[in-house]
């Protein structure tokens, strides 16, 4: 075996998925099919709020291909639970959500009934022709309107659609900051609803086996191991050990594959009703009206500063939307992922944070990129912006006077949460170097008064990431660990196999994974593979969410490699005769110190620890460990990013003209897929600032259903990115890595927010304007701003 000489952390690796990705053979879950599969097709509800008062299973029954019908009478017939809540809060209010509607539905989409067939296209025609009579209810979308008097009740056990009220902070240190505040402002901002899509729709393909009673399931999901847990054992009712959950190539995720969805449930039933594999696949329209909405908050924020600018207390006041029902995570985004990031990168004497959660009838919400962290960011950073305006203060500086300092770490924030670690400063300077702010400032004077007017905007932020320690999240009201598991195996020949509960549907694991692992063992990149998302194979994972891979992934993968790296040093010293003490591992070679030539491959121990010739007494055969790693902390990346969008006065149309970011996420395991997600993060987080709103109307329809409406960022949208970043690694994790996957999206909204409203600020002196940023509304506020100032209103 060649020495190894170089590192492979820190390189910028191709990644080794790619080209199955890139060439069409990847493995998704719709590309299987198992002999005599059958197919399901959804009918969904097309009210918002409407009784189900007959579904006449005759109209179908005949068709050609058609072998059964399910509703919700045969769910409950076959002892089938609701889909339970991931996380719990007191006094936490859970309509039950069942896998098919019964009696009522509750948003548009709701599933009403099922129809299996032999084909897809027989499934989805009986579907259309299913004959169900509906009686229309009272409805309500928005969140503010489900808490006023009168309003729909949306469900008879949720009473004043109220499913909690959460708060967090001191409520009476807060009022004796703003008692002697200098300067207050108050903002009201609207954080509008996302739909996820996904690259690859949802798609699930169920078998029951009635020999063994054992299901197998294929289904998108970023964390199978949940799922099987979810099923077994609070819906299906049946062993654990009978139900392999698969989940192979994913798609894209962005948190709407996490939760458990109903056709999972569905699909199994049916399969183990008919005795044959039973296939879902949602068409993109499905997606719309099927998949977890993000976002959709109503909140009123006042910040006070004292008469050098410096921060003094921040109040919150939240309307989080549900929508229809609580999903896996839906309570724990608006609050513990939300309120205790309210505190940002800056010196907070006193926060206090009220957020109630209200249902409605409108689509599920629950976890998107971000999960709760980039609503924190927006409303604190257009907040800070706005007093920055205010005060006559630059944005910049503003910030810089009230960062927390390098030697006040670990920082306890009002909000509960305790920074280990962060550097704010230096990343500040360098996004403003390399954005070349200054002249930035100089060109948006420059342009005042023409019909192309410049914006910049700028934000500092920070997110918790790594969801942890298990003990603590326990206390909060998770109904899962935090850890995660890892199992390194060493072949007999040298190669060796990693086994991960995380999951990657676009991360990159496949390669980032087995950097780690060559380094720790020092062989070929080449002679390592990643294994992943499959039950029956990895016997435990809490999957891939939060930013959660490297940070608590990772770190389980790196000590199950130190214990498999001291066997083996173990077994290479025993065959050299030799202690422990005496051999250096380097270069993939174990070598007594002093004495080079004495030594013993990789390939050499692997091989002797299964033959088991010769090894240290009492020592088992074989070459493999495996480690459970529970965080101590979250970890806290953070950076600066900023925007320069020009808007053309004329027309209310705005363009991201540049985009730059320096990111503090730890060590990097390989900077090009660092890269590439701060640029997918930069470009979703863009799209919610200018372009995408899941809209609804006033009873509750779904108003952007398809690509026609809902507006998704382009390439030729989105301007060349600038990226950098600075190095401050973790003190809680043997790797020092902290997340990247939804900072690009945690910090762009608000910094493309930022940058509209400081365009208009600087010309027009209007405050603030909700999200999303489109043409008309841009145009319409300059239009009575121009009114307002006394100028020629434009036709």
């Amino acid at each position: 075996m060649t020495e190894r000489t170089d590192k492979y952390m820190g390189q910028a690796l191709k990644r080794k998925e790619d080209p199955r990705f890139i060439t069409g053979t990847g493995h998704y879950t719709d590309d299987f099919t198992l002999p005599g599969t059958l197919h399901a097709a959804m009918v969904r509800s097309p009210y918002a709020h409407a009784r189900i008062t007959n579904i006449d299973r005759s109209s179908v029954e005949g068709l050609p291909g058609v072998v059964a019908v399910l509703t919700g009478e045969d769910v409950e017939a076959a002892g089938v639970g609701p889909i339970p809540v991931g996380w719990l809060l007191p006094d936490l209010k859970v309509p039950a959500h069942h896998a098919i509607a019964r009696g009522e539905v509750n948003h548009v989409g709701d599933i009403v009934a099922a129809v299996i067939a032999e084909t897809r296209a027989q499934a989805e025609d009986a579907a259309a022709l299913l004959a169900v009579e509906y009686e229309a209810l009272p409805s309500v979308a928005l969140g503010s309107a489900a808490l006023e008097q009168g309003s729909p009740q949306v469900h008879d056990d949720v009473p004043g659609n109220v499913a909690f009220r959460w708060e967090i902070g001191d409520e009476a240190a807060l009022n004796e900051a703003f008692n002697r505040a200098y300067k207050t402002v108050k903002v009201k901002l609207r954080n509008h609803r996302l739909i996820p899509n996904a690259i690859e729709p949802r798609a699930s393909l169920a078998q029951f086996t009635p020999a063994s009673g054992e299901y197998l399931l294929y289904t998108t999901s970023q964390n199978p191991h949940i799922h099987r847990l979810i099923l077994a054992a609070f819906v299906m009712g049946i062993p654990e050990h009978k139900l392999r959950v698969i989940s192979p190539d994913v798609g894209g995720g962005f948190g709407s594959k996490i939760f458990q969805y109903q056709e999972e449930v569905i699909v199994m039933l049916a399969s183990q009703k008919l005795g044959k594999p039973v296939k879902w696949a949602a068409r993109r329209s499905e997606s719309f009206v099927s998949d977890m909405q993000g976002r959709d908050h109503e909140s009123e924020a006042e910040l006070a500063v004292d008469e050098n600018g410096k921060m003094l207390g921040l109040r919150v006041n939240t309307v989080a939307n549900l929508g229809a029902y609580l999903t896996l995570f839906a309570p724990a985004v608006p609050t513990y992922l939300y309120g205790t990031l309210l505190n940002g990168v800056y010196k907070f004497p006193a926060i206090h944070a009220k957020v109630t959660g209200v249902v409605t009838n409108t689509i599920p919400v629950d976890a998107y990129r971000g999960a709760g962290r980039p609503e924190a960011t927006y409303l604190l950073e257009r907040t800070v912006d706005v007093m920055a305006h205010e005060l006559g203060m630059d944005p910049a500086e503003f910030r810089r006077i009230n960062f927390i300092q390098p030697g006040e770490f670990p920082y306890q924030t009002p909000v509960a949460l305790v920074y280990d670690s962060g550097n704010y400063e230096p990343a500040l300077d360098k996004a403003l170097e390399m954005m070349h702010y200054r002249e930035l400032r100089e060109e948006q004077e420059r342009r005042k008064g023409t019909n192309n007017i410049l914006g910049v905007g700028l934000i500092s932020f920070l997110e918790a990431c790594g969801l942890a320690p298990s003990a603590l999240v326990g206390q909060l009201g998770a109904q899962a660990g935090q850890w995660e598991s890892s199992l390194v195996r060493v072949h007999p020949t040298g190669k060796v196999e990693l086994y991960t509960g995380s999951h990657s549907h676009g991360q990159g694991h496949e390669t980032a994974f087995p950097q780690i692992a060559a380094d720790e063992l020092q062989i070929p990149i080449e002679d390592i593979e990643l294994i992943h998302g499959d039950t029956g194979r990895m016997p435990y994972g809490w999957g891939t969410y939060g930013s959660r891979s490297a940070a608590v992934g990772g770190s389980a993968l790196k000590v199950a490699l130190g214990k498999v790296k001291a066997k083996a040093k173990k077994i290479a010293a025993h065959l050299l005769e030799v202690s422990e003490e005496d051999i250096e591992h380097e270069g993939g070679v174990f070598r007594v110190k002093g004495a080079p030539s004495q030594q013993k491959t990789f390939f050499d121990v692997a091989l002797m620890a299964y033959l088991a010739h010769s090894l240290p007494d009492g020592m088992e055969p074989g070459l493999e460990a495996t480690a459970f790693y529970d965080p101590k902390n979250f970890v806290y990346p953070f950076g600066t990013h900023i925007a320069v969008v020009e808007i053309d006065t004329d027309t209310g149309k705005v363009k991201l003209r540049g985009y730059g970011s320096v990111d503090d996420c730890g060590p990097l395991i390989n900077p090009l897929i660092v890269e590439g997600q701060v640029h997918g993060g930069i470009a979703q987080g863009a799209g919610q600032a200018l372009w995408e709103e899941a809209a609804y109307d006033d009873d509750g329809n779904l108003l952007a259903g398809t690509f026609m409406e809902y507006a998704v960022p382009r390439a030729d949208d989105l301007p060349n990115f600038q990226t950098g970043h600075t190095v401050t690694p973790s003190p809680h994790n043997p790797l020092g890595v902290k997340g990247i996957g939804e900072a690009g999206t945690i910090a762009s909204t608000a910094a493309v927010a930022n940058a509209v409203m400081d365009a208009l600020w600087h010309e027009y002196g209007i405050k603030h304007l909700d999200m999303p940023y489109t043409s008309e509304k841009v145009w319409r506020a300059i239009r009575e701003a121009r009114g307002g100032m006394g100028q020629a209103a434009d036709d």
